[in-house]
């Protein structure tokens, strides 16, 4: 916690953290637009801010994003937020993060989808969740993942009645910190027709809480599968989020849930 103070304590670090919370998945290159700083003080600044868990940067291609992660903020907050204020926060923390996401995915040139949350639970049990069959029918609106989750094999989410509503492949998968594996939607023939795309799901301990990243690339121009992964992924995500914090799923109606 000592470190979140240092780190906000620079009036140049809480101006980079404005920019970050105006505009996330920013580049050394485009922070240092309009700054008063050169580009060695920027990054010596964010390499403070890195360290303090207030900035998360995801790499990109050959580019570098950076993020900002409001969870130490949150947790500063609890010595004198009472819990029902804190939960408030934690909402609003999560609905920013929400709204970036989708501010993402309309700046990108390439189309693409990502979504950051903040869980309290362990990596373990947020890995479990993801790829444990019969757990995340609990959560994903009674379709399940079935995978081993070595490479090559085959991914797939079954609905309730055993058929393939989405299939794939694994292209990584490390314990309890990352997955990659491609995506196809099988139940409209136009979305079937369609190239596969590509899933990411990051896991990253923050302190008392785990920053879930998952983010969905390699959709061709005037893709259908885009707008219902977007559409998808955030019902799902968040009752996930639910399941781990409170043991209660969100509800959600079946006809959006093959994400």
């Amino acid at each position: 916690m000592d470190e979140v103070f240092k780190a906000l304590a620079d009036a140049h670090r809480r101006t980079i953290l404005d920019r970050l919370h105006g505009t996330g998945g920013l580049t050394l290159g485009a922070l240092c637009e309009g700054l008063a700083m050169t580009r060695q003080a920027v990054s010596k600044h964010l390499a403070v801010l890195e360290a303090a868990g207030l900035v998360t940067a995801v790499k990109r291609g050959r580019e570098r994003l950076h993020y900002l992660n409001p969870a130490p903020i949150g947790e500063i907050s609890d010595r004198w937020i009472g819990k029902y204020d804190r939960a408030r926060v934690e909402a609003l923390a999560d609905l920013k993060q929400a709204l970036e996401s989708r501010a993402e995915e309309t700046r990108m040139d390439t189309p693409s989808f990502r979504h950051v949350s903040y869980i309290r639970a362990t990596p373990e049990a947020v890995w479990t969740a993801l790829t444990d069959e019969a757990f995340s029918r609990r959560y994903w609106f009674g379709y399940g993942v079935r995978c081993d989750w070595t490479r090559d094999a085959p991914f797939a989410l079954i609905g309730a009645d055993g058929k393939v509503a989405t299939e794939g492949k694994v292209i990584e998968a490390e314990k309890p910190r990352r997955l990659v594996f491609t995506w196809r939607i099988l139940v409209d023939a136009e979305m079937a027709a369609e190239p596969e795309s590509r899933v990411a799901i990051s896991i990253e301990p923050r302190g008392e809480v785990v920053q879930l990243v998952v983010e969905h690339d390699g959709f061709a121009p005037g893709s259908r599968t885009l707008p219902s992964i977007s559409d998808g992924w955030p019902a799902v995500l968040s009752s996930l989020k639910s399941i781990l914090e409170t043991g209660r799923p969100i509800e959600r109606t079946a006809s959006a849930c093959a994400a």
